[in-house]
């Protein structure tokens, strides 16, 4: 008598298993490492801190994947095909902490908003599903539109350069601010009599160009890594169109070397094998703003992650239950806590890669298994760290226009879905939770009379914009999501 093996549980060759595993793991790499990039340039870290955040990302997005889909105990682990990796979702919230408090001092705030985010996570799991109703397809397309919209800005800055700093576009005229140091200290020393009084602070304005600002040389590049994705994405079959976005990180990669703008000093001096150390920038402090925050991120992140569950379970042919599901939100919120811990991201289950189930045909979860023993591997390289840490900006422009770019035309795919001819309120809704989504991109100094202290909860349109389309969507629409435009909305994403 035998007994039959359910697709989604059934163990294959350990050859086949490393291959597919991989694959995963290249479908996800670009998305995987482009967050610690992000928010580590945004904390101003040293490039050693930035390549380190790297290869804890690596390491703890395999953690918490054999954790999803291999499973511990009745209560972690819905047990299905999944990759577990960063979510953009928290990317505006942990920069808007960073550009409030940088460096170590910040990472111990990020942290610390992250871990309590994690506890609060794995606490409402079990009710998260009830709030569905609150999210239909126009609540989250407008969400993740507005995700997308807003990390644009960071991938042109890869292109051209920050707006502040050594590459903001114009610059202090350096005869202008001799003249102004003479006078200052002239006038201190007691050699300039007659002048009134100098303000404190007074400082020059900024007037002449920058040369580093949009070099010609860096739109060339990023101009070239972008067509490099479009024509793999066009002529590529399978799977090599579903690593577009990296293949075309490669050929940047070259092109940077040729010019001589790449280098590898740091990755010959990067250590084989290192081990990721929790707390590596110290005790986490612990801001109620900033936990709260975090928290209205991950209940978006639970949300979305319920609609890819969902739609998951029918791709596989094992259908979700009650129990399955609470246990795959709350290994969302222990792998944020594990991420805060091993100082990285709230974590959640990466689109592309069920897409690539559906592509495949592959329902194994041993397949995500092997690929999260893979990142767990690369995690512990200090080397690769260090080689995407390496990677001029200039190249990561191209890639970051079309992974965030396809971010915001998911949320446009979502919104395709609903019936605005029907329902005309629909538009309200996105027109407005749009509108809000977009004032720190367009005034980021619209809080300043506000009280300091709800800054980190204002000034990400992203959340701005998710509270703006549930309260909304609740005044126009009532509690009107269902299961099913869940699903719909979840395998509409690809992202």
């Amino acid at each position: 008598m035998t007994t039959s093996v359910h697709p989604v549980d059934e163990l294959l060759p350990s050859p086949k298993l490393f291959t597919l595993g991989l694959q995963h793991v290249l479908v996800m790499y670009a998305g995987a490492v482009a967050v610690p990039l992000i928010v580590g340039r945004a904390l101003k870290l040293d490039p050693a801190d930035v390549a380190f955040l790297i290869s804890a990302d690596l390491f703890v997005c395999g953690i918490v994947t054999l954790i999803q889909a291999f499973g511990a105990t009745q209560w972690f682990g819905i047990k299905l095909p999944v990759m577990m990796g960063v979510t953009f979702a928290a990317v505006g919230p942990m920069v808007a902490m960073a550009n409030a408090q940088g460096g170590p001092e910040g990472a111990r705030a990020i942290f610390g908003a992250i871990m309590a985010a994690g506890v609060i996570s794995i606490l409402i799991a079990p009710v998260i599903s009830r709030l569905l109703r609150f999210f239909p397809p126009v609540v989250t397309g407008t969400i993740i539109l507005v995700i997308g919209v807003s990390l644009m800005r960071i991938g042109i800055n890869w292109i051209f350069g920050n707006p502040v700093g050594p590459t903001a576009p114009q610059l202090v005229d350096p005869a202008h601010a001799d003249w102004l140091k003479s006078v200052t200290e002239g006038a201190a020393s007691g050699a300039i009599a007659g002048l009134p009084e100098i303000p404190a602070g007074l400082s020059l304005a900024a007037k002449v160009n920058n040369p580093a600002y949009a070099p010609l040389s860096s739109i060339l590049v990023s101009g070239i890594v972008l067509c490099a994705i479009l024509l793999i994405a066009k002529f590529g079959r399978g799977f090599i169109a579903n690593i577009s976005v990296l293949l075309g990180i490669v050929v940047g990669v070259v092109i940077a070397i040729a010019m001589g703008a790449m280098h590898f000093d740091k990755v010959g001096s990067a250590a084989w094998f290192g081990l990721i150390t929790p707390l590596h920038f110290g005790t986490p402090t612990f801001d109620p703003v900033m936990i709260i925050t975090m928290s209205l991120v991950m209940i978006v992140v639970m949300i979305e992650s319920t609609g890819m569950f969902l739609a998951l379970g029918d791709m596989t042919g094992k259908p979700v239950t009650q129990p399955m599901l609470s246990a795959g939100l709350r290994t969302d919120g222990l792998g944020t806590l594990i991420g805060g811990l091993f100082n990285t991201f709230p974590y959640t289950s990466f689109s592309q890669n069920v897409g690539l189930v559906g592509v495949t045909g592959v329902k194994s979860r041993f397949v995500c298994v092997a690929g999260g023993l893979i990142m767990v591997v690369l995690g512990l390289m200090p080397k690769m760290g260090a080689l995407v840490e390496s990677v001029p900006t200039m190249v990561l422009g191209g890639a970051g226009l079309v992974m965030f770019g396809m971010v915001a035309a998911t949320g446009i795919r979502i919104l395709a879905g609903v019936n605005f001819t029907a329902n005309r309120n629909n538009l309200f809704i996105v027109a407005v939770s749009l509108g809000f989504g977009m004032i720190p991109l367009i005034a980021p100094n619209f809080k300043m009379w506000m009280p300091h202290d709800i800054h980190p909860l204002i000034e990400s349109g992203i959340l701005l914009a998710s509270l703006s389309a549930v309260i909304l969507n609740a005044f126009f629409n009532g509690a009107s999501g269902s299961v099913e435009e869940a699903k719909g909305a979840a395998l509409a994403a690809d992202h």
